[in-house]
């Protein structure tokens, strides 16, 4: 018992040095019919996004509420629990969507954790629900744990009502893993430019980061791969996909971040644009967020247009010019009246 109370009182000495003194310290998270109570300073420390967030004078800033909408309120319990004391739980059930709110919330640790739980956990009859889970959340170790165990255990995981389910709901991700069973890796240095074009083309689709990894040794460098499709380069086709690890890869082997292709438009647009808060978060590492011709839309523009209010907050942080104007004139806060965002009119404003 002295050894817990000990424990205890550490954690709530760290979390003392994490928590706001003044009025507005704390935030209420509505996820359904949950409430939750939880102290500004913590959820800022801990996640990006939540960062991002309140860095701005946000609704949820100004309101102290944060409506959670993709989250079920035990999850969302379970994942405040592990802001505040850094313990990851023991899910079982709830693990899988444990793991897509960490990844949501940009909790790396945790859903490190959470692939290493689900991975733990395969069955013939939740192998196609954590192949999909990790293609979708970009989970390299889980999805070659999964792709593993189906391949050992082919025909019993097809006739699962979990595969059936994950085709009929899923079928893009299921495309996605049926090729990874069907396409051993390459040896990249034995093929012919073009084979390793088509291969970078349909890696960057997916997100294959091992892929991109061998075709970074065998020499596809950034020059060799430009133009795949409307002059974009592989970064732009896996930065729109929302593929982090795979925009990493491409990072790490000095892909040009702020190329533009025809459209005048670099990565961060196209992540901006879908809404890829993490890539965006990523990208911003090296790129320039106000990169762009004069008179065409900024990242700042086209996430606000599309109403995503994560990633610009995100901009914004990094220093996005909320004052540029499109070709048709208009400012991101003009774009936000027109949609009557209110949410965004107060962070532009």
């Amino acid at each position: 018992m002295a050894a817990v109370k000990e424990v205890q009182e550490t954690t709530a000495v760290r979390l003392g040095a994490l928590l706001d003194a003044g009025d507005g310290a704390t935030v209420t998270l509505v996820a359904g019919e949950t409430r939750l109570v939880a102290h500004r300073a913590v959820l800022v420390s801990r996640s990006p996004v939540f960062q991002a967030m309140f860095q701005y004078d946000t609704l949820e800033a100004s309101s102290g509420q944060v409506i959670i909408t993709d989250v079920e309120g035990e999850v969302m319990r379970e994942l405040l629990d592990y802001m505040y004391t850094l313990q990851a739980p023991q899910l079982s059930a709830m693990t899988p969507q444990m793991l897509a709110a960490a990844d949501k919330y940009g909790l790396l640790a945790l859903k490190t954790v959470c692939e290493q739980q689900v991975s733990a956990q395969l069955t013939i009859d939740n192998a196609a629900a954590a192949a999909v889970l990790a293609v979708r959340h970009s989970c390299p170790g889980l999805t070659a744990a999964a792709i593993a165990f189906i391949k050992a255990h082919n025909c019993q995981v097809m006739a699962t009502q979990g595969w059936a389910d994950a085709m009929q709901n899923h079928l893009e991700d299921v495309i996605e893993v049926t090729r990874l069973l069907a396409d051993p890796p390459a040896e990249t240095t034995r093929l012919p430019i073009q084979d390793r074009l088509d291969m970078l083309t349909w890696a960057v689709m997916y997100g294959r980061v091992e892929d991109l990894r061998a075709l970074a040794a065998a020499g596809v460098v950034e020059e060799q791969i430009r133009g795949l499709v409307l002059g974009q380069t592989a970064l732009h086709t896996a930065a729109s996909g929302g593929h982090v690890e795979a925009v990493r890869s491409l990072l790490d082997a000095r892909a040009p971040v702020d190329f533009q292709d025809v459209d005048y438009q670099t990565p961060l647009h196209l992540a901006a644009r879908n809404g890829h808060t993490a890539v965006v978060q990523l990208l911003l590492t090296s790129a320039d967020c106000n990169a762009t011709k004069s008179g065409v839309d900024t990242p700042l523009h086209l996430a606000v247009r599309e109403g995503h209010a994560d990633v610009a907050a995100v901009l914004l942080q990094a220093g996005a010019d909320r004052g540029a104007r499109n070709e048709a004139g208009s400012t991101p806060l003009d774009l936000a009246r027109q949609a009557n965002n209110q949410q965004l009119i107060d962070m532009l404003t």
